[in-house]
This record gives structure tokens, sequence and C-alpha cells, in this order.
């Protein structure tokens, strides 16, 4: 790496080579006479002998494991789809460790002034008696929640973690940009950084002496152990989550694992005598502390935000009775605002009696006279923002406007003085970034991260680094799509380099207070889509051959044995079923080839992978990686248009269904190998049960009861949709029959896809799931499972088998329909018993 761009040597190779922009910023890699900075000197070095195209094979791994951990930022508004994967660039943020102790020194002290400030402001608010903090920006704010004022935390702590933006002057320098004390994220995106640079510079990492994060979020999370009411012997804590819209879910999903605690939505919990519970299949599960990942005001809509549909009702009175600790606080939003910046540092020298160590970008608050006229006098070199910020309301760049824009904001501070904030424009820094061209200069900004240890903050090291989209780019924002990077502390002593996914305590085993309702409701239904997608593609599968150029010579199914399948399965639209000519070949291909590409409801395929998709995620951190990475990849063969070339478009088709076939077995084998036989592994194989066990009904209704005569053809097809074709002819060595199809598919407890495995296999789960007191009473579910299984063995396969005098089934047909109704009234008794709690909760008042 040298000081100039990555450009071709005479043999055709590319080497390291870096221009930072000529404009005064500071450059974070190079001094301004083009040398290295000390504390670059052994990574630039490293990255050197690797060699440009080893970087680049390990930044494509870097981004296939990004991918296959599913690590995104949900993108409001994107019309390229809400979730995006997470952007990262592999040429980390290095930052002297001697350096790194005077920004540790100061962020700690920053985050003790903003909680001191918070226990004044809900307490005793001397601050705004002597006059020392403007009332209007306490009382006037969004964020000051009343409900809340003489609410002592416990430990006095209002700030469990904090977060600060932090921006280089040319100098050199550090400043603040912004604080984040309502729910501040970026924790498990600096790690998850950190995990793949671990995987991808494992050399360098050691070589650098960079310091390691895991003892972080151990002791963070002994912490958040420690705010549990004295009472607790065995304290829980759960992560509420706004859930998979909210922008940074990834990241909630994976401080939940993480940690080895529930993620929970606020239907999951309900007060009871001012306690919080988690609602489990057995009960309710008591609940000491809440790592909250929402905006406070939406967390309790009976005393905070009447129309939140997220929060919990009566979750502020059981702050009040101290039953429960929330971290962070409820109303510690309210030191988030900009405008606090320009009272801090008389803050501190009151409050701490310090100077303040780091100081913020220079602001003025226009509610005051003084610093309002200078802020019109110098409004073209500064950046107004809200006092409150609220959503769609956005930093307004003067210099960027014409003369009567300009005016107008003027007139619209002068109108709501104490709504505007001004700050100077921040210069940001440079970094290296590798972007497709090389390695090209791009502004940046360090997101440091805090934590209450029990005894003060302790700070991580490192942080997130956040880079701009362009070269010009002032924009680091992940919502406008911004990048990230690894940050370095590097030369620390003492140090172990590499980075383990580390358990801050044994993990308990599975039991009925760690799985919510709502969290066994979504992996019953991932069981049921998985195995409605395995069938579906499976189906199409067998019948597209059918419709080759092939079928005439006897390969796969006839065209009239293919309309049958569809139409009885209810996949064939009307006009197929009314014209003769649209039952041609080729239409039917191009009818199949919809079923596998199109993604609305119409789409059997496409539509059951994002149903899979979307419940995957709201069940992440129940799933092991290698589930995950397999499901995850069940949508790479749906994304992208598909061809416009009809035969281009069946290969695909036959493609993408074989790679489902295989996905979905692997996922299956992954079940099957599960060691962890918890009551979530139950609920998702349940799931499965019951639809595999109805997809076979309809099976066997089409192929044998409804198939014309003869009903060879429909005989092949089931026996094929089904995996069934090599184990029937080993078994009875002879041609196909119903009644021998009849009794592998339907009565037979030891093959693996017939219904009757299925009910026994769902007895066998269902008893293992807790059991209610019913006084002795049987229970309702093992009785359905009991007369279905009943069912099952008393069924008389020669006279299921035999057509009447018109050449129907009509027995077989009652028969399929009673077995479907007991099916039917088993998913719903079982949703009745264990997942009816997942419903909103309710107040409850106190006995």
């Amino acid at each position: 790496m040298s000081n100039s761009r990555v450009a071709p040597r005479a043999d055709g190779a590319r080497e390291w080579v870096y221009r930072p922009p000529q404009d005064g910023r500071w450059d974070e890699l190079l001094d301004p006479s083009g040398r290295f900075r000390p504390h670059w000197t052994r990574l630039a070095a490293g990255l050197r002998r690797m060699g440009y195209a080893e970087f680049e094979r390990r930044e494509e791994s870097g981004q296939r494991l990004i991918q296959s951990n599913g690590i995104t930022y949900n993108v409001y508004g994107d019309p390229q789809g809400k979730e995006r994967p997470w952007l990262m660039d592999l040429v980390p943020l290095s930052i002297d460790a001697a350096e790194w102790e005077q920004i540790e020194r100061a962020v700690i002290q920053r985050a003790t002034l903003l909680n001191t400030i918070l226990a004044d402001l809900y307490g005793a608010q001397r601050l705004l008696k002597e006059g020392l903090f403007p009332p209007e920006l306490v009382f006037a704010s969004p964020s000051f929640l009343r409900p809340m004022c003489g609410v002592e935390p416990r430990g006095g702590v209002f700030l469990q973690n904090y977060a600060v933006d932090l921006a280089r002057a040319p100098n050199g320098a550090w400043w603040v940009i912004a604080d984040r004390t309502q729910a501040p994220s970026g924790l498990g995106y600096a790690l998850e950084n950190r995990l793949v640079s671990s995987r991808t510079l494992p050399t360098l990492l050691d070589r650098c002496r960079v310091r390691s994060l895991a003892g972080f979020f151990d002791n963070t999370f002994e912490a958040l152990l420690r705010l549990a009411p004295e009472s607790a012997a065995e304290p829980q804590v759960v992560v509420l989550t706004s859930g998979p819209h909210n922008e940074t879910y990834f990241e909630h999903s994976f401080l939940s694992k993480h940690w080895g605690v529930p993620l929970v939505g606020g239907d999951d919990l309900t007060i009871r005598d001012n306690c919080v519970y988690l609602k489990t299949l057995a009960g309710l599960s008591r609940v000491d502390v809440i790592v909250r990942r929402m905006d406070d005001d939406f967390c309790d809509p009976l005393e905070l935000r009447g129309d939140s549909l997220l929060g919990v009702p009566g979750l502020v009175q059981a702050v009040r009775a101290g039953t429960v600790s929330i971290a962070n606080s409820l109303g510690s939003g309210l030191v988030e605002s900009p405008s606090l910046m320009a009272f801090l540092p008389g803050l501190c020298r009151h409050l701490l009696g310090e100077e303040m160590q780091l100081p913020s970008v220079a602001t003025w608050w226009c509610g005051q006279q003084a610093p309002r006229r200078r802020v019109l006098d110098e409004l073209g070199r500064l950046v107004i923002k809200p006092t409150f910020p609220r959503f769609g309301r956005r930093a307004e760049f003067p210099a960027l406007m014409s003369g009567d824009e300009r005016r107008a904001l003027a007139g619209r501070i002068e109108a709501q003085p104490g709504q505007y904030v001004a700050q100077e424009q921040v210069e940001l820094s440079t970094t290296p970034v590798h972007t497709h061209r090389g390695i090209e200069p791009r502004h940046v900004v360090l997101r440091v991260l805090a934590a209450w240890d029990g005894s003060g903050y302790a700070v991580l090291p490192g942080g997130l680094a956040r880079v701009s989209t362009g070269a010009t780019s002032l924009v680091v924002s992940m919502q406008m799509g911004g990048g990230s990077k690894d940050a370095w502390v590097v030369g620390a002593r003492g140090q172990r380099q590499s980075e383990r996914r580390h358990a801050p305590r044994p993990a308990k085993a599975e039991g009925v207070t760690e799985l919510s309702s709502r969290v066994a409701d979504n992996l019953f239904w991932l069981g049921r889509y998985t195995e409605r997608l395995e069938a579906t593609a499976r189906l199409i599968r067998v019948l597209l051959p059918g419709l080759s150029s092939e079928a005439a010579q006897g390969r796969g199914a006839a065209v009239d044995t293919i309309v049958h399948f569809l139409d009885g399965l209810h996949l064939l639209p009307r006009e197929y079923q009314d014209s003769p000519i649209a039952r041609q070949w080729w239409r039917l291909q191009g009818l199949l080839g919809q079923m596998v590409f199109e993604g609305d409801s119409t789409s059997p395929v496409g539509w059951n992978v994002r149903q899979i998709r979307r419940l995957s995620w709201e069940v992440k951190e129940r799933l092991s990686e290698d589930t995950w990475r397999v499901l995850q990849q069940l949508e790479r063969g749906f994304t992208g248009t598909p061809p416009s070339n009809p035969d281009r478009r069946f290969v695909a088709a036959r493609n993408a269904l074989d790679d489902v076939v295989i996905m979905l077995s692997a996922f299956a084998g992954l079940l099957a190998e599960n060691p962890t036989r918890g009551h979530g592994w139950r609920f998702l194989d349940v799931g499965r049960r019951i639809e595999r066990a109805l997809q076979m009904i309809e099976l066997l209704r089409v192929g044998i009861a409804t198939a014309p005569y003869p009903d060879d053809a429909c005989l092949e097809v089931l026996v094929q949709v089904a995996d069934s074709s090599t184990t029937y002819r080993s078994r009875y060595l002879t041609s196909i029959r119903t009644r021998f199809v009849l009794e592998l598919l339907l009565t037979d407890e030891t093959y693996p896809r017939s219904i009757a495995y299925q009910v026994a296999a769902l007895i066998d789960r269902l008893d293992a799931l807790p059991q209610p007191e019913l006084g002795g009473a049987p229970v309702p579910e093992r009785m359905v499972a009991q007369r279905l299984r009943q069912l099952v063995q008393g069924a008389r396969l020669d006279e299921l088998k035999r057509r009447d005098t018109r050449g129907k089934r009509l027995t077989l047909e009652a028969y399929l329909h009673t077995l479907r109704n007991g099916v039917m009234d088993l998913s719903e008794t079982i949703s009745a018993r264990y997942l009816s709690h997942s419903m909103p909760s309710r107040l409850t008042p106190s006995a």
C-alpha cells in the first residue's frame, strides 16, 4: 500500500495505491507528508504482503459470510426490498491504543454526565430551579415522560447503554456530533464485523495486537442480571423488540441469541399484580429485566403513547412498583436532543466539577436571543436541525439553498425559535475504503459504545465505524446507503486476539419459561410452510418433464394427468379448466413456470418461500447457524428476473425446484440431528407432521380416490411426488398397485412418508409438551390424536381401493375427508391449548 490508487502493474497484476483528498481534511491512514501514521504501519504492511488479489478474495469470502449469517439492516421505503445485506468494508479503521485511552475516559465522563442530568430532570430538577438548563427543553420535549418523574431506577442508573458518534476535526482532535441514549444500536453489528474480520484477517488481528471485544459483552450481561430485584433468585432477562420491521431487528435477534435470553414483543408480555410476565406454553413466567429496543413512548399504551400497538399496558406501573428494571430507563431519550450540547460544558463543571474531555461540535439553541442572532447572521455556514428530532424531520443545509429558500428558513426560525438548533458543518476525516475502482478515501464517523458494568461505565474497544456512500458525500447513515468497518484498537498489551462467541452464563436447558407462545406459533407455522413448499416443489418437479418434447416418448406424465393433478389440487386457474386450447402443453408449461417464479399468493412456490423467510426472521435466535443458512439459501433461486425465453425458463424452473428440494432435505436432516429436543424443536416438528399428513391426504385423494380409470399414470405420479418410487419397487417387486400404494402411504407406521407415521410422531411430540393440570381428565389434543391413530389403523384397504358400479371410489373419498377433518381438528386443538396466548396482552388489575 503506497500513498498514491490501486493500479495495474506491467505484468497485469494490481497493487495497493491510495490517494487521500488534498482539501485539508484529516486522513486516518496518511499524514500530510504522505507517510503512514504509526498505528497503521503494521496493518498496512500486512495488507501489502497479502497482495491486492488475495485481499479481494478474502473480502468476497467476508461478504458470503455476511449473507449466510443473514446480517441485514432494514431500509424503510426501499423499492429493492426492506432487508438489505449489511455493508462492511474489510479494510479496518485503525485506532492507536494511547489515543483510545483518551477517548475511553472522555466517553465514560460523558455517559456519567448524561446519566446525572437524567437523574436530576426526573428527580429534584435543581438544574431547572437554578437556571442552568432551560425548562422549555424539558417540558416541551416529546421525550420527557411525565409518568416517570420521581421514579428512580435500580442503582440510580438511567443509561445502561450509551452510544456517541465521533468525528475528527482537521487538526486531528475528536469531537462529538451526536449522543444516542434512547435505545442505542451498534453492539451486535460491531461484534459481527469483528467476527468477519477474525475469519478473513486472522493473522493481521494477531500481529496488530487488536483489543478483544468479548469481555465487554460478558460484563454487560452480568450487570443486567444485577438489575433484577433482590427477591429474584434466578433473574429472567428478555430483549424487548418492536418487531422484524425495525431497522436494526437483526441486532435485537443477535443480542438475544448471544446472551441466551428470549426475544419478545409487547404481545408476549402481560402484567399481573404490578409484575411483568412472559406468556409461555405452560402459563406465565416472571420477567425481572427488560433490555428495551423500542422507543420508550411506545412501551406502555396505558400511560404513554395511547395509539401504540407495540407496548405492554401497565408497564410503567410495574416500573414504579420496582418489580422490573428496564435498560435503558423509560424517558432516557430526553438527553438525545442536539440542543443539550450547547449547555453540556457548564453542566459538566457544575455537576462533576470537571471540564469536558471530549468537546461537542459547536452548537447554538435558537430559543435564546443572543445565540439566535448569531445563527441568523452566519446561517450560510451552519446546519439547522430540529430541537426535538421526530420522524420525517431532517437536518437542513442553508449553504445548498437558494436565497429565497434561505430567507424562508430564517423566517421559520424567527417564528418558532425554540424548535431549531444550529451546529457547525462537520468536517469528517477520510479513511481508505475498498471500492470497485480500488482503494479510495471515504468520510468516516466512529460510533463508540459504552455500557454500565455494575460499578461504572465500560467502553467497547473500537466501536462501529461508518463510512460515506461516495468520495464527496458526507452521508454515513445506513438508512441512506452508508457502509461500515471494523474498528481496531491496535498495539494493546496482553490481549488475546482471537474472537469467539462467548456465552456469558451456561445456557439453561430449554423449558417452558424460555419459549413464548408467539415463538411457538411461529415455529409451528415455519414447520408447516416448509412441508407445504416441499410438497408443491416435488409435485411441479414431477409434472414438468411431462410438458417437455420428450413426453411423447413416454417420459413423464401425460398432459391429461397433469391437468388432473393441478385441477384436483386447486392449482389450475378457471381459464385453463374451461378452454381446451389453454390446456395445450406449452400453455401449461408457462403456468407451471409462473407457479415457481411469481411471488404473489397465487404462486405456491415463490409465495411459500417468502413466508418461510418471514417466519425464519421471527425466530432467528431459535435456529442454529446452519439451519438459518439453509433457510436463507431457499430464496436465492427466486431472486432477480427469471428468463423470458421459454426454454431457459423451463430449465431455470427445474433447477430452482431441485435446489428447493435439496435445501429442504438439508433442513430436515439438521432437525433430525438436532441434539436438543426442546419445546421449540417439538413445535416446529408438530407443524411439519401436521402439514405432511394433510399434503399426503390430498395426494391420495387426487392420485387414487378421484383418479380416472385406468389409474396407472396417476399412481405413478403419486408415488414419485411422495418420493417413494424406490421404496415401493424394492418392497413389493411388482408394478404399481392401488392397494400397495395405500398400504405404504397410508397405514405403514414405519415409513416416514406415510400418514400413519405422521400421526405416531405427533403423539410422541405431544406427550413431551408441558401438560396442563386437568384434574385427571384426558388431554384434549391427545384424545384427538389417538382417534386419528385408530382411524388410520382401522382402515380396510380392500374396501377403500374398490370402485363402485360407476367407477367411483366414494368410500375412499369419504374416508380421506374424515381423516383430513381429524388432522385439522388436531391442529386447532393444539393452537387453542398452547398458541392462543400469542393474542395481544391485556392489563389485569391487581387483586
